[in-house]
């Protein structure tokens, strides 16, 4: 009771922003319990951001990547391991121990049928009941179910009809599969993908997006949101959109 309310009269002293308070709160936080993550699709561009966003915010990241060497990360709280999302048995021990799933995988053969993605994520599914984790945050994109010819008039008449048709209705199928899950569940739906730094700012929620234009977003702050989204359950059973 007497080092708390010591703190209180440093904090308001100092009159120390709340935003670095809740920063010293969630390093303690982490100290206490080292939240361990798994991220799918590691090695592709919002993957990679996944995992140095999640080291610099203190989380223990095991990287499921079909080529290891393509993990150009070196940190002691990051262990990467080889599988491939296709063959659950060479999952080995990665999903042991988690406390969430973090998935961007993704692909790209746009152009001919393929079941990557919902294959792929109805492994994850299963592996995750199987070890009892229920924490799932997959990236899809904004044009899928209810936000149908919200990427603007290029993507809805050019780009989803004529180049991204089949790889749309796998990431479709995924969005089913996970929703009809018994795990705590987000799907996150950005705009365009961009190469963008971190801004931190952005809007999220429902029916966002222009049926017109075509709105960005980039994958560093895809990740930034991901991130956030492991310990806030605002979102839980949603489908947010994310956008600038």
């Amino acid at each position: 009771m007497g080092s708390s309310f010591q703190l209180g009269k440093v904090i308001q002293q100092f009159r120390i922003p709340d935003k670095v308070i809740n920063g010293i709160i969630h390093n303690l936080y982490l100290k206490i319990h080292l939240v361990k993550i798994l991220v799918i699709g590691g090695t592709g561009k919002t993957g990679r951001e996944l995992i140095k966003q999640g080291l610099e915010a203190g989380y223990r990241i095991t990287a499921l990547v079909r080529n290891p060497k393509k993990v150009k990360i070196d940190h002691p709280n990051l262990r990467v391991v080889q599988g491939d999302v296709l063959r659950p048995e060479s999952f080995g021990k990665a999903f042991q121990g988690q406390d969430a799933v973090l998935s961007a995988l993704g692909h790209k053969r746009f152009i001919v049928p393929t079941s990557i993605l919902s294959a792929g994520t109805r492994n994850v599914i299963v592996e995750m009941e199987k070890q009892g984790i229920k924490r799932l945050i997959c990236i899809t994109s904004l044009g899928i179910g209810d936000s149908r010819f919200r990427m603007g008039l290029y993507y809805t008449l050019f780009a989803i009809p004529f180049i991204l048709f089949f790889y749309f209705r796998d990431k479709a199928k995924q969005e089913d599969l996970i929703q009809e899950s018994e795990l705590d569940w987000t799907i996150v739906r950005p705009g365009q993908l961009t190469n963008g730094r971190r801004k931190g700012k952005y809007r999220t929620g429902k029916n966002l997006g222009s049926y017109i234009l075509t709105l960005w977003i980039s994958r560093a702050d895809v990740a930034h949101f991901m991130l956030k989204q492991i310990e806030d359950p605002a979102y839980l059973h949603q489908t947010p959109g994310i956008i600038y």
